[in-house]
């Protein structure tokens, strides 16, 4: 019998190999800020739901589903080595851009040191920095711009240490936007650059 982790839908199994081994034990996890979202949970004998963070469900070997409740402690006891060798969860950052060009907004600048840190906690992170635009100009141009803000991110980012190898640059131009509008309209947040660390 071996533990099964799933971190899509961050949700933990127990799965049975014999006759009489215990029951499946499914267990939806909370996110890291503590939210769930949910589950069904369906065999040949019926349904739940698992709603709310910790819910469980043992799927007996006929298919009979017992819901239940298990805990933080009980997940950490029956689960912590496999939870432990699960990779760090994917962050992502994002900047934003003064219109019409590769400057960053003030606001944006503290991030970097954040970036840093975290990728120090990582022993082989891959970060893909995606550059977007807004609406304003022609769709080449925005094309441009938005790999020259994404080389920009990448060029801060190698500033503060971080190895130019582990990162991937791309730009997406006017054509995935945070705040959909109209041609030519000015959204500042959609002038960004996306760092996903994985």
């Amino acid at each position: 019998m071996s533990p099964l982790v799933v971190p899509a839908i961050a949700l933990v199994v127990y799965l049975s190999g014999c006759a009489t081994a215990p029951p499946d034990r499914i267990v939806l996890l909370p996110d890291a800020g503590g939210k769930s979202s949910a589950l069904v949970v369906k065999s040949a004998q019926g349904e739940t739901t698992l709603d709310r963070p910790y819910a469980a469900a043992d799927v007996g070997s006929k298919g009979a589903i017992a819901p239940g409740q298990s805990s933080n402690e009980e997940v950490r006891v029956r689960f912590g080595a496999v939870l432990a060798a699960q990779p760090a969860r994917p962050v992502s950052w994002v900047v934003y851009f003064v219109s019409g060009s590769d400057e960053l907004t003030p606001d944006s600048r503290p991030v970097f040191e954040q970036i840093k840190a975290e990728l120090s906690r990582r022993p082989a992170p891959e970060v893909a920095v995606i550059g977007h635009t807004d609406r304003v100009g022609k769709v080449e141009a925005n094309d441009a711009l938005s790999i020259k803000r994404a080389q920009f991110v990448r060029d801060a980012l190698v500033g503060v240490g971080i190895d130019a190898r582990q990162m991937e640059v791309s730009g997406r131009g006017e054509r995935e936007p945070l705040v959909p509008t109209a041609d030519e309209v000015d959204e500042p947040r959609n002038r960004r650059v996306e760092i996903n660390v994985r």
